[in-house]
């Protein structure tokens, strides 16, 4: 078994299990962070570990088109070309082709598209996104699989759906017929589909089990839809999905998305969101979150968040950092996004422990009130 859970909760379906990888174990609840171009965003490898981050998340489309297969190839795949030791999880692409909505076409072979560098046509299929992500060595490998818009009408939801698992088929079948390039073992995970629409969700999620995955990401949900549909799509998929994998929901998210998501049965997320949202100035806080851009930090010599023990808050002023962002410093950028990761881990973490400790639903109630109350522009 690659996956163990640890303990459940009482009162929810919130477990903590421990995820086995050629590249060490992954915690779970686990956050992880974005490395789309195999880089977490102004952030060392050193100092990801120095923040407790367990495992991220890069893109094959990205990696595919810069530096490209030859590259990843030679420099013995992306744990040595980054220089990261832990585990790393690799999207098909999948949501790229979701984005890329006017520069792509979608058949039964696959997807073509033009590249948003340079407007080559390129052609992705679900042999060759295995075929990639054997190249780049991650430890868990998503299949290429076509995101639906929401809202959209049932009937292309699932014709969607269905060449959605057919391609899943193909990707489990060339999975079998290769073998990893760098002396470790690769998980591939189904992406279920089926929008909003329980009969759909229900109908995918069963034909992909049936298939046997090494775990199971929820795919097709954050993507705006109200957050009342995210949580009834994640309780449907609690009671279909087998219990001894890990479930991953991709791209979410915030806070309140994450906890609520752990209460239904969710093991792993990612987001962009500490990243992107460090850029701007936003950072968080267990109070809420705050924007150092604001005028009203100009003279405020106190740590982002007060007691929460990190390196940033250990060092640094909001005052200071207001001054980095505004003058155009990237250390502003940077230490934004440190501290960013480093509460996402700490939520995750602390997560984790309220669930061993049976106080998960408690602390989850007591902690949203408080930093929903203290949330800032």
């Amino acid at each position: 078994m690659n996956f163990t859970i640890i303990h459940k909760d009482f009162n929810t379906a919130a477990r903590c299990g421990l995820i086995r990888t050629g590249h060490g174990e992954i915690p779970t609840p686990v956050f992880m962070p974005v490395g789309t171009r195999a880089s977490v965003k102004s952030v060392e490898p050193e100092e990801l570990k120095a923040q407790q981050v367990h495992i991220i998340l890069a893109n094959t489309y990205h990696l595919f088109l810069k530096p490209g297969n030859d590259i990843m190839g030679m420099a013995s795949g992306v744990h040595a070309f980054m220089n990261w030791e832990k585990p790393l999880l690799t999207d098909s692409g999948g949501y790229q082709v979701y984005s890329l909505s006017e520069l792509r076409t979608i058949t039964e072979e696959g997807v073509r598209f033009k590249s948003h560098l340079d407007g080559s046509m390129l052609h992705f299929t679900p042999e060759n996104v295995i075929d990639t992500q054997r190249i780049i060595g991650s430890d868990i490998m998503m299949p290429l699989d076509e995101c639906p818009p929401w809202p959209a009408e049932k009937s292309y939801v699932q014709k969607s759906g269905n060449m959605t698992v057919r391609w899943a088929e193909r990707a489990k079948k060339r999975l079998s017929a290769t073998k990893p390039l760098y002396g470790h073992n690769q998980l591939l995970f189904g992406i279920t589909q089926g929008g909003t629409y329980a009969d759909l969700r229900t109908e995918n999620s069963k034909a992909l089990v049936d298939m046997d995955f090494d775990g199971y990401s929820i795919g097709g949900l954050a993507v705006g839809e109200p957050a009342e549909e995210m949580y009834r799509m994640l309780e449907l998929s609690h009671g279909v999905l087998p219990e001894q994998k890990p479930r991953y929901l991709m791209g979410v998210g915030t806070p309140e998305n994450i906890l609520n998501a752990i209460e239904r049965g969710v093991d792993m997320f990612d987001c962009v969101i500490p990243t992107r949202e460090a850029r701007n100035g936003r950072v968080y806080t267990r109070t809420g979150h705050i924007n150092l851009r604001s005028a009203r930090f100009a003279d405020d010599f106190t740590a982002i968040d007060e007691g929460f023990d990190n390196h940033v808050c250990r060092n640094y002023t909001k005052a200071y950092i207001r001054h980095l962002l505004n003058v155009g410093e990237i250390l502003g950028l940077k230490l934004c996004t440190l501290h960013n990761i480093s509460f996402f881990m700490w939520l995750t973490r602390t997560a984790r422990e309220q669930i061993l400790k049976g106080c998960f639903l408690e602390w989850k109630e007591d902690f949203l009130a408080t930093f929903n109350a203290g949330k800032q522009s």
